[in-house]
């Protein structure tokens, strides 16, 4: 892929090159070639690199961002499905122009747009970092109550509005990495919110350090808040020609240190079962109850297996999310998720075959299944472009973490992007039990992930 031009004038370059010049005789360099120049100038950044004084105001904007219900809708049909979610949108927008993105705004669809200009004269790769504004429909996102436990001495949380929701520490094994650290958890009445506003406040911290601090050199980044993710239409409305990015990464993972660029392969199932209908005084040997068929068929899914209950690390699983309808009509909504897309193929077969037996007892009732494309796993894509993990790993190297490659359980908005055309890994926010009461995150984490969205800027400049 042939990068997108992000290059300043270069009457900058001279200042550079004379500020670092001790750098230069320290390091036994000499003005004698472009092997020599260009190893100078690895070395010289790095060196800037490594004696970066960050300041934080991670926790005080994640704190702000919470309190802002943007819960989506599955039922809804409009792009956002929430108004709502452009309460926040109109914040963040008007937060970076107050920082200097004079681009910086929301579009009709909910979408958050805006530029960091290159400071550089090199040739840069354009990158996004990208979050998604939802909450979850699984859980209350409105009145959110957040709570900070300094300095986490271990042991388990009891939430104060309801002692009944307790974050234990044997349930959360992440717990332990974080003694000393300050966490950030609800009051036990709704979902926090730190998926994704960990990673909104990350990279809003991030920007604002990059543009106090011009000697951090990097290309053109771009920044893109995106609504409805939670839904899976997270990226359905977002116009890439207008986000002019090379390379992207979300910043909407779990533990820090983690650079994620596996997920599953998703598919939705639709199963519309039509029974037999008829007054339920007269009904015996004529009835077939399409909510009874559907009911028989959800029974007889696999426990022990295939079940997200009973899977962990590479397995896949089957997975109802709902039912409705009537006497005659029901439509049953699954999830299917595997890692492969040989693997989806295999559990949707299986599916049908279920539906098939149990339909041999309703030999008067029709089914009819539907399968629809949700997301593939972003590996594909991403494996063609080394670079963009590299860099990353690179860069939470250079935060003092210890980079992780994973794979996700699940998918992100960068799951469909890497498929649009811009291949998208995903970067750890720091955050924990999201779509739950119980759902924390560690404020060191989202300052470690800015950290990380700083350093990859630089990484990305230096290997230009």
């Amino acid at each position: 892929m042939r990068p997108r031009s992000s290059r300043k004038p270069s009457d900058q370059s001279g200042s550079f090159q004379f500020q670092l010049a001790p750098f230069r005789r320290g390091l036994g360099l000499h003005r004698n070639g472009a092997t020599d120049q260009r190893r100078f100038l690895l070395l010289a950044a790095m060196t800037v690199s490594s004696h970066l004084r960050f300041t934080h105001a991670v926790t005080e904007r994640f704190l702000r961002y919470v309190v802002i219900d943007t819960q989506s809708d599955p039922a809804s049909v409009t792009c956002p499905s929430t108004e709502k979610q452009k309460d926040l949108g109109r914040l963040l927008a008007s937060e970076l122009r107050e920082m200097g993105l004079s681009d910086a705004h929301l579009d009709e669809h909910g979408y958050v747009y805006a530029t960091i200009p290159a400071n550089t004269d090199k040739r840069v790769p354009v990158i996004c970092f990208c979050s998604h504004m939802d909450t979850s429909p699984d859980c209350t996102g409105a009145n959110v109550k957040p709570q900070i436990v300094r300095n986490y001495r271990g042991g388990d949380i009891v939430l104060p509005a309801d002692p009944t929701q307790i974050i234990r520490a044997a349930e959360h094994p992440a717990l332990a990495d974080q003694i000393g650290n300050d966490i950030v958890t609800t009051d036990g009445t709704t979902l926090l919110g730190a998926d994704n506003k960990a990673g909104i406040a990350a990279i809003m911290d991030a920007t604002l350090f990059m543009l106090r601090n011009p000697q951090i050199k990097h290309g053109a980044i771009k920044i893109l808040f995106t609504p409805d993710e939670e839904i899976g239409r997270g990226v359905d409305k977002v116009d890439l020609k207008k986000l002019g990015a090379d390379f992207a990464y979300t910043i909407d993972g779990e533990t820090a240190g983690n650079i994620e660029d596996e997920t599953f392969c998703a598919d939705g199932v639709t199963i519309t079962i039509e029974g037999v209908s008829t007054h339920p005084g007269f009904a015996k040997g004529k009835m077939e109850h399409s909510i009874k068929i559907a009911a028989a068929i959800v029974e007889r899914l696999p426990k022990t297996t295939c079940s997200p209950e009973t899977t962990e690390g590479r397995q896949g699983f089957l997975h109802p999310v709902g039912i409705s309808g009537a006497l005659e009509t029901t439509a049953l909504e699954l999830i299917v998720r595997d890692f492969t897309e040989i693997g989806l193929k295999e559990k949707e077969a299986l599916l049908e075959d279920i539906v098939k037996e149990v339909m041999r007892d309703f030999p008067r009732s029709t089914y009819r299944m539907e399968i629809r494309q949700q997301y593939r796993n972003m590996k594909q894509v991403v494996d063609r472009h080394p670079e963009i993990i590299d860099n990353a790993v690179e860069a939470i190297r250079r935060s003092g973490l210890t980079p992780t490659k994973t794979a996700i359980r699940g998918g992100t908005d960068g799951s469909r992007l890497s498929f649009m055309g811009l291949p998208c890994p995903n970067i750890f926010a720091g955050e924990h039990a999201f779509h739950s009461r119980l759902e924390w995150v560690s404020v060191q984490d989202m300052e470690k992930a800015a950290q990380t969205i700083v350093h990859l800027a630089m990484v990305w400049e230096e290997r230009a």
